[in-house]
């Protein structure tokens, strides 16, 4: 169980990335949801140890992480928005260096452990290739390999699907569900479809805070019987903005989609549609005045 409370973080330039996260996240995949901004990257970079907090406690199990970095790093697997490897450097050889730096200094078990992530990872037949000729799949591919080296209890994984097609996306999926079953897995991500796909609990972040957190299902169903749709000309679409509480758009057929969140049926002929967690993605933006640009 990882279990964070009060954490806050102002940068030297006066944002304040984190303002007061509180979190429970049980073993198994966890989905943090929010826009460009939020503090994601900043939540998962403060839980890597790799920055200090101004306030708060961060704990994963029987370990204090800000009082005990070192330790929390002996059991982490990150996996960065971005990251590198050293020019024309294969996988085989980037996780052996990997594994020495983590303290396995056992060559035969070195090289079992290797070849169990390269064949795990699907990345077996390109052992040897350098890693600068992998398309965006196999690089995410590999650095998940890599963040599974030392058996780790929590795994960071931020924006791990951004740019991939959907084939490697859906490889990555089932990979990441693979590894989620024995250990914390804290997927940050402003992708909503991999949130509704692959974790059971989720949190929505916006301006540093949680603004809500539970499972996607029951999230869902808190919309159920509230959510209204109509399908209008695009020109017809700014008018209804102005007079409904729109909280997404999307283009069908070259017409407009208009949703609208109400306790009771709008004016305007709008009906009932059945939620997502996208609306409840952009309910929740909405409802904490946080809306995205729509245009």
């Amino acid at each position: 169980m990882l279990v964070i409370e009060g954490l806050q973080k102002t940068y030297p330039n006066g944002v304040q990335a984190l303002a007061g996260v509180d979190l429970e996240i049980p073993t198994g995949m966890f989905g943090l949801l929010g826009p460009n901004g939020a503090g994601k990257s900043s939540l998962m970079r403060t839980i890597a140890t790799l920055q200090s907090p101004d306030q708060g406690t961060i704990l994963l199990d029987d370990i204090d992480v800000l009082a005990d970095p070192n330790r929390l790093r002996q059991c982490l697997g990150y996996l960065p928005q971005e990251f590198g490897a050293y020019p024309r450097t294969s996988p085989e050889v980037m996780l052996n260096h990997i594994a020495v730096l983590k303290g396995i200094s056992n060559s035969s078990e070195r090289k079992a452990l290797v070849e169990q992530l390269l064949t795990q990872t699907n990345l077996w037949e390109v052992r040897k290739k350098s890693i600068d000729t992998f398309s965006g799949g196999m690089k995410q591919r590999f650095g998940i390999a890599q963040a599974l080296i030392g058996d780790p209890k929590l795994i960071i994984v931020d924006e791990p699907t951004a740019g991939l097609d959907p084939v490697e996306r859906r490889r990555f999926h089932n990979l990441l569900t693979r590894i989620s079953e024995d250990v914390v897995v804290l997927l940050s991500t402003h992708i909503v479809e991999d949130v509704a796909d692959l974790c059971p609990r989720m949190a929505i972040m916006g301006e540093g805070r949680i603004l809500v957190e539970g499972e996607p299902s029951a999230l869902v169903g808190q919309l159920e019987g509230r959510l209204w749709h109509k399908i209008v000309t695009a020109a017809q679409a700014p008018a209804l903005r102005q007079v409904l509480p729109v909280v997404s758009t999307r283009l069908i057929a070259g017409q407009v989609e208009i949703r609208v969140v109400s306790e009771q049926q709008p004016e305007g002929g709008l009906e009932l549609v059945a939620p997502t967690l996208e609306d409840v993605y952009f309910a929740t933006l909405l409802k904490h005045g946080l809306q995205v640009e729509l245009d």
